[in-house]
């Protein structure tokens, strides 16, 4: 037996829409989950959304639950929040985070669920694959006690990394951005707020989360001699054009990169399971609530797609509400 749900489809580049869908019966190890929230990732949806992932990244771009290929008509999406309302019962009625689109209940196995801490209301939740994406980041950077520290770029995930770093021990740290708006948010995470141009250099690391080639070459200059550069941006199909002169060589300057698709290395013996109920455990803390920064109803989904890729609603972390909520 199957029941009617709704879920929001990129049609085609550029064009979103409602679609019905049908959601099976659970089976055996399997939950049915009713939506509660979810969340747009902005810089990587938008993306998908015009279009330009590139044709050989389609097998890595692929979300959990992804239906269609790029570049479309896809269901793509990957913040979800709901409520069990059939599966085990140790799990019935329980709160849960799921790596699912933007869906109005959904059928997946027990496993794909992870359970949301008590103390972390359902709503801040959405964030958990952005905080897990810089727990990641943060596992990849090992930064050390005192590190002079910038984080380039003030999306969600920048932000997700400044309010981790925020709680390491006497580190110096900046959250730099080219949008003077985004000071109130700095403000909340408790994190030092600089424009590019009056960043403070001199940095042991860098992680760079702005996406554009200016924000990769200003982290190179914000280095001190033998720091380094963690990127993580998601380009997409936008060529990156950096200057490699000057510094680069003689300070012996390293850029690496950092994708939440594998656990960071210097971490193997954590699952990714260890690792997303790490972040929904980090979700505690109530700073995190200024990464969310709009809300609209599900149906309202294929405006709100069309006003963020054209910058006419500016947001980090945009809050998607379902029925009754």
């Amino acid at each position: 037996m199957t029941r009617q749900a709704h879920a929001y489809w990129l049609r085609s580049p550029g064009r979103g829409e409602i679609r019905a869908v049908a959601v099976p019966d659970p089976g055996p190890g399997e939950v049915e989950v009713r939506t509660l929230y979810s969340g747009v990732s902005r810089g990587t949806e938008t993306l998908v959304y015009r279009g330009g992932v590139p044709v050989d990244q389609y097998a890595t771009m692929r979300a959990p639950f992804q239906e269609g290929d790029f570049p479309a008509p896809v269901k793509y999406g990957y913040l979800n929040v709901g409520v069990v309302e059939r599966g085990p019962a140790e799990l019935l009625g329980r709160t849960v985070f799921c790596l699912y689109p933007h869906q109005t209940a959904y059928v997946v196995p027990a496993a794909a669920v992870t359970p949301v801490p008590d103390g972390v209301p359902p709503a801040r939740a959405v964030l958990a694959g952005t905080v897990e994406t810089a727990v990641n980041a943060l596992w990849d950077a090992a930064p050390m006690i005192g590190d002079r520290i910038a984080v380039v770029g003030a999306g969600m995930v920048g932000c997700s990394v400044a309010a981790l770093l925020a709680r390491f021990p006497g580190v110096r740290l900046q959250l730099v951005d080219a949008d003077p708006a985004r000071a109130e948010v700095a403000a909340a995470l408790g994190v030092e707020f600089a424009a590019p141009e009056r960043a403070t250099g001199g940095c042991d690391l860098v992680l760079h989360a702005s996406a554009t080639s200016a924000g990769l070459q200003r982290s190179l200059e914000l280095l001190a001699p033998e720091g380094t550069v963690v990127d993580l941006s998601w380009y997409g199909d936008r060529p990156v054009n950096l200057s490699l002169g000057g510094a680069f060589h003689s300070g012996r300057l390293t850029i690496r990169s950092s994708q939440v698709g594998t656990v960071s290395p210097a971490r193997s013996s954590r699952t990714y399971a260890d690792r997303l109920a790490l972040a929904l455990d980090l979700l505690r803390e109530p700073a995190f609530d200024a990464l969310i920064t709009g809300r609209s109803r599900f149906d309202e989904l294929p405006d709100v797609f069309d006003r963020l890729a054209a910058g006419s609603l500016p947001a980090l972390c945009h809050l998607v509400t379902y029925a009754g909520e």
